[in-house]
């Protein structure tokens, strides 16, 4: 490996974590674990890094095989918490290494997951290693809790808030700096019919990526066409190989009317703004609404389409929600929603907020493509689209981990890091530890 402060055993431990391909699978009954929810291989990257934190000395826990802990301090003081989560979205397409088979090439880390959410998992992990060792004494508890299924339903969390305990105050470095004190709504709907289909499509893998392929089959003969992927939160990031098919079929004079869910596509959606098929037009202080149709499926047995939305914080969801069924109801689909996530809003005046901003702007020069004139530009408390375990969790809030002025990692093709950022991800970490714990 490059030269760099990350220890060799830090750097196996980051490896073997992003080995385990943990992304989210039905519920299965091992014989061994007992009932695993979301699948083996989430259950194991957890099993893996706590088994480590016990080894190490830290105190861990496991609740119904969903989500864990592990923790330094004073066993009866007060919980300080830094939440992750360690399953993944799946790889998808356009990987020039092994997504998941850590590689370190000129000084960039690459891997599904080193930046949402396994790397900042174990940058947590290494600043409370680095105190256990260093002598520090915390006057607080603190607590790294891991989820493995935030990408699905973030019941992994939910199920910690009613059976856990509740810190004071914690930090899930699961978005950007600065610190965030606003998170959309989130909305998954499914738009369908059940009507056997001529028309045989599919694109997409999961609920909160841009598609990066689309294909279908129409009169025998088959059409395909790629994107990009990115976050949903920012489908702007991406290409979305659903539109691309449409766009693709009607620049052929490709005659696609016997779907009803592609003609839904094409005549509503594919060419008009998230604004528009939505219907919500306004901008708050968290921004626009966003949509990305994310999984595509036409069969024999139906038709479907899976939309994300990024709701403003003061707009109804449930408007949304109403004018879809609206729109597709002419073409015999109905509207149905499968997941929904309140937006969050919190005072940007929070003491911990303030410690928080002085962290980041103390350490934002050590970041990677730094410039002066950031100083200004990029410390004020943020409001974001993406979903972080802070609306799931009492008393969280999002800081971190990636840079505002470097591209979005989150659920691309080829997600990285920078060694040296990583290093300074810890030491930001280490100080939010030493801040919260000595200072609040």
């Amino acid at each position: 490996m490059n030269k760099s402060n990350l220890s060799n055993e830090e750097f196996e431990f980051l490896k073997n974590l992003i080995s385990i391909e943990s992304t989210g699978s039905d519920p299965i009954d091992d014989p061994k674990y007992g009932t695993l929810p979301y699948g083996l291989m989430p259950y194991s990257a957890l099993k893996f890094f706590l088994n480590d934190a016990s080894a190490s000395g830290m105190r861990t826990g496991i609740i119904d095989n969903r989500v864990g802990w592990c923790e330094i301090g004073p066993v009866e003081a007060d919980l300080i918490a830094i939440v992750c989560h360690l399953d993944v979205v799946p790889a998808g397409d356009g990987w020039t290494t092994n997504p998941f088979e850590l590689t370190l090439k000129d000084g960039i880390l690459y891997g599904r997951g080193i930046v949402d959410d396994k790397g900042p998992a174990c940058a947590s992990y290494f600043a409370m290693k680095k105190l256990m060792t260093s002598g520090f004494m915390p006057s607080k508890r603190i607590r790294l809790i891991l989820g493995t299924d935030e990408e699905r339903t973030c019941s992994c969390v939910e199920t910690y808030a009613e059976q856990g305990e509740i810190p004071s105050f914690a930090i899930t470095p699961d978005g950007e700096f600065p610190v965030i004190y606003a998170e959309k709504g989130i909305l998954h709907v499914k738009i369908s019919n059940s009507s056997p289909s001529s028309v045989i499509a599919s694109g997409g893998s999961a609920a909160n990526m841009v598609p990066a392929s689309c294909s279908c089959t129409i009169s025998g003969n088959s059409y395909t066409a790629k994107g990009k992927m990115a976050h949903a939160s920012k489908p702007e990031l991406g290409v979305n190989a659903i539109f691309e098919l449409i766009k693709s079929l009607d620049s052929g004079s490709i005659d696609y009317s016997s779907s009803p869910l592609l003609s839904f596509v094409g005549k509503e959606i594919a060419y008009s703004s998230a604004a528009e098929y939505t219907g919500c037009s306004i901008t708050d202080e968290s921004g626009s609404v966003t949509g990305n149709p994310s999984i595509l499926e036409c069969s024999p047995s139906g038709e479907s389409l899976t939309i994300d939305i990024r709701c403003p914080v003061t707009y109804k969801m449930s408007d949304i929600v109403s004018h879809l069924e609206s729109i597709a109801s002419p073409f015999g689909l109905k509207v149905e929603v499968l997941n929904q996530m309140d937006p969050l809003y919190k005072s940007k005046d929070l003491p911990q907020v303030a410690l928080l901003t002085e962290i980041w702007k103390s350490n934002m020069p050590s970041y990677s493509g730094y410039k002066p004139e950031y100083l200004d530009e990029f410390t004020d408390p943020i409001a974001i689209g993406g979903g972080t375990y802070a609306r799931h969790m009492p008393n969280t809030i999002a800081f971190g981990i990636q840079t505002p002025w470097q591209e979005d990692q989150c659920h691309q093709a080829n997600e990285c890091r920078a060694l040296s950022d990583f290093e300074t991800d810890i030491q930001v970490l280490t100080e939010a530890i030493m801040g919260l714990s000595e200072y609040l």
